[in-house]
């Protein structure tokens, strides 16, 4: 080893974990608990890891495989001290892991805490993934020592801080492989050292981790001797492993807390083993809300993939599809080979039919929930229904069902209030035969657009969709359901009604004129769909939708050049247009016709709620009008 890496070391930490630290150990927190929570789960993937490398490296393992996580209580000395046996770290690996949080989104989350009242920051802290930091909410000095597997005994690190800005980092002597984490208490947190109180803290946070949580105790013999006492806390069968009626909704909900970061119960449950020509256990949770940590960073798909209880995959990104990244679990299978390599895994078709049945009872699950707790999924629906949405535009196969799930706001519905598909179409008159729609920034500009009022005038319902980024790219992928097309309400008519709007001959010359002199325009025609509205802009059936646009422009993947230019609309009932066709009979060349065009064009920008090109024009048009009707007055 050379000298740097062998002399102690005193660094500080980077600087977003210090301000991390300054908030844990200045404030106050009504549920410090659960840092044993965090260190034991830290433990149980330090035994997961060296489980998983001993499949190929056996003799790294020297014959220790009595895996093992305990606590040992000194009241002496006011330490509690949090061991395992499993892969270890090197000293690269303590500094890199102990000394900074190399995460994106860390200065949000830190912003998030700071704002946070104090029952709600012990849990945020285990959404972020710093868990380990949390033992500073108890602790006044943290050391950690540590001897990575296949190392010797020399070749452990000493690791400590009071979490004050600074720590040291230098070589110690371990005999056994492994981490051990000593916490020096706080005055005020001493009752962690209490057996009692650790019974029930590993009862409640920790009795489904897999390896046994030890107590290390003493008591004296009939001698008056004091002996060392071993006593296991955990019933360590894994909860998954377990008959649904064994398993208490309190301990599904601790479950799902330790594997999401979430600091809710989970929105529902799915529990259940496959049985037949394969074999597995799978434990999943929907979740009831949008996770913290989605706000900055979505976790990769996936459940944590066990064969015969040992981790192999965590997440094994095989058995869910990305759309449905809003699921945690675990699957346990038993057909799996457990020295199978990951790459030979990818690979392995039993995983493709493993991620049908998956997906299969996550629809199910989904149903289910829409179906009996209607309000829980619209909660969930308002925060990860884009999920959904994506699964509709990527998920061929299961169209039709994740179509079925979708939510939406209407036109003839209160606001808040959302309606299914099917909801949809049963409500539909005999003479409806297609779901119309309509995609806008907000309920209030979409209530407000023309394109409805021919609706509302038929008394039929029109879906707002109120989420333009996805809703573009989803909507022309669902095509149709249950045999009914779906169809946008800002599109031109259909080349195939040909039934004439009643004197619109009479329009011909002024709509020529107007083409002519709004080149933004594609071209100029009458309406069928406007009653109260002056115009109204429409595109081609087969154009790009204009907030698809608008998108791709603020992408920089498209420029205003390579926009396409729409229909211009009229109505030709509205006093507007009948005064500017007058004017147009009266002297064709008057230069205000012009003008009026312009003004209609814009309107029609305005009220399907996008931005005027030239709002100066506009206002200098405007302000002409004015002038000129003051001066005739």
């Amino acid at each position: 080893m050379t000298t740097e890496t062998t002399a102690k070391e005193t660094r500080e930490f980077k600087a977003e974990l210090k301000q991390l630290l300054h908030l844990i150990t200045h404030s106050l927190y009504s549920n410090r608990e659960i840092f044993l929570r965090e260190l034991i789960s830290n433990a149980s993937d330090a035994i997961n890891k060296v489980r998983f490398d001993a499949l190929s490296h056996e003799d790294k393992l020297e014959g220790d495989k009595d895996w093992k996580i305990r606590l040992t209580p000194d009241l002496t000395n006011n330490t509690l001290m949090i061991s395992d046996n499993g892969i270890g770290m090197s000293r690269e690996t303590i500094v890199d892991d102990l000394g900074t949080i190399a995460r994106s989104g860390t200065k949000k989350f830190i912003e998030s805490l700071k704002q946070a009242n104090a029952t709600e920051r012990p849990e945020l802290i285990g959404q972020f993934g710093v868990g380990f930091y949390s033992a500073f909410m108890v602790a006044d000095r943290i050391t950690v020592v540590s001897r990575p597997i296949g190392s010797t005994p020399d070749q452990a690190t000493r690791w400590e801080s009071d979490g004050q800005g600074e720590y040291t980092v230098e070589p110690t002597e371990k005999a056994t492989r492994g981490t051990d984490v000593t916490l020096h208490l706080k005055d005020d947190a001493k009752d962690f050292l209490n057996p009692w109180q650790l019974r029930q803290l590993v009862k409640k946070f920790s009795d489904f981790i897999e390896h046994p949580v030890e107590l290390l105790t003493e008591e004296e013999d009939e001698n008056k001797t004091k002996v060392p006492k071993q006593e296991t806390l955990n019933s360590q069968k894994a909860i998954w492993l377990r008959s649904k009626n064994e398993v208490k909704p309190e301990e599904y909900t601790e479950f799902y807390k330790s594997i999401s970061g979430d600091d809710r119960e989970p929105a529902r449950v799915i529990h259940y083993t496959a049985e037949g020509s394969q074999e597995f256990k799978v434990l999943m949770f929907i979740p009831a809300h949008k996770p913290f940590a989605f706000h900055w960073e979505e976790p990769k798909p996936g459940l944590k993939l066990y064969i015969q209880r040992v981790l192999i995959m965590d997440p094994c990104e095989t058995l869910l599809p990305p759309y449905m990244r809003f699921v945690k679990g675990v699957l346990d299978s038993s057909d799996l080979p457990l020295n199978i390599s990951r790459e030979l895994l990818q690979q392995n078709p039993l995983l493709e039919s493993m991620q049908k049945n998956v997906i299969r009872n996550v629809l199910s699950g989904l149903e289910a929930l829409k179906n009996l707790e209607p309000e829980k999924y619209k909660a969930f629906f308002l925060e990860l229904g884009g999920m959904i949405k994506e699964g509709v535009g990527r998920d061929y196969a299961n169209r039709e069902k994740l179509a079925d799930l979708l939510l939406f706001e209407s036109s003839k519905s209160a606001p808040g209030k959302m309606i299914s598909l099917q909801e949809y179409i049963d409500a539909m008159p005999s003479e409806q035969t297609e779901i119309f729609y309509l995609i806008g920034e907000n309920r209030d500009i979409l209530e407000k657009s023309p394109y409805l009022e021919t609706f509302r005038v038929k008394n039929w319902d029109v879906l707002l969709l109120t989420d333009p980024i996805i809703d573009e790219f989803f909507i022309p992928s669902l095509h149709e359901f249950k045999g009914k097309k779906l169809k946008a309400v800002d599109r031109a008519e259909d080349e195939s009604d040909k039934s004439p709007i009643e004197g619109a001959e009479k329009f011909t010359p002024l709509l020529a004129y107007l083409k002519s002199q709004l080149t933004e325009v594609r071209d100029v025609r009458l309406s069928k769909r406007l009653t109260d509205s002056a115009s109204c802009l429409v595109g081609e059936a087969s154009s790009m939708p204009k907030h698809l646009e608008q998108l791709m422009q603020k992408m920089g993947q498209m420029g205003d050049a390579d926009s396409a230019k729409r229909i211009l609309e009229l109505n030709p009932n509205h006093a507007t247009v009948q005064a500017v066709l007058q004017l147009h009979e009266k002297n064709a060349l008057d230069a205000r016709i012009e003008m009026y065009g312009r003004l209609l064009y814009d309107q029609a920008v305005i009220a399907e709620g996008s931005k005027v090109k030239d709002p100066s024009a506009l206002a200098r048009r405007i302000n002409e009008l004015i002038a000129k009707d003051a001066a005739t007055s």
